[in-house]
């Protein structure tokens, strides 16, 4: 059982995002080396805001995700719209879980935002262990995340 190793993965993900400002560029990035470094990751990547409460699938790693996800509905709207991480042990408690994918246990969604403090969308990870993820992985990724996109746009 591979699990993240923090250190290596904020090391490797801002060697291969140094200089880069366009944000889809550095979502694909982040989602395909999360994606791989940790075997409890089944479903990565990221929706974006694309309207007025409103987010649209970004780039990914895994299977189909849903195409349109409102900030009102699920996981990925609560993280949206209260600009909190929410770290779901058990998605079938959660009120209002949208199923993009039958197989998800557990769901770990982080709100990504720019320097300048806009929201730009949400970074979520999916597993098909229950409780699979850790305040560690929330943090973690956060700093990631804040490091990568500061200077996105």
């Amino acid at each position: 059982m591979k699990h993240v190793d923090y250190p290596l993965l904020t090391q490797t993900v801002a060697a291969l995002t140094e200089g880069e400002t366009d944000a889809v560029a550095l979502m694909a990035t982040v989602a395909c080396e999360v994606h791989h470094a940790d075997d409890r990751f089944d479903w990565t990547g990221f929706y974006r805001v694309t309207g007025p409460d409103l987010l649209k699938i970004g780039p990914y790693q895994g299977g189909h995700g849903c195409l349109v996800i409102p900030f009102s509905r699920g996981v990925c709207g609560a993280a949206a719209r209260t600009g909190q991480v929410q770290l779901v042990p058990d998605v079938d408690a959660f009120p209002g879980h949208i199923a993009c994918a039958s197989s998800t246990r557990s769901e770990l969604v982080l709100p990504v935002w720019n320097g300048a403090g806009t929201l730009l969308g949400v970074f979520d990870i999916d597993s098909d262990q229950p409780d699979a993820f850790t305040k560690d992985d929330a943090e973690a990724l956060t700093r990631i995340l804040a490091a990568t996109f500061a200077a996105a746009s």
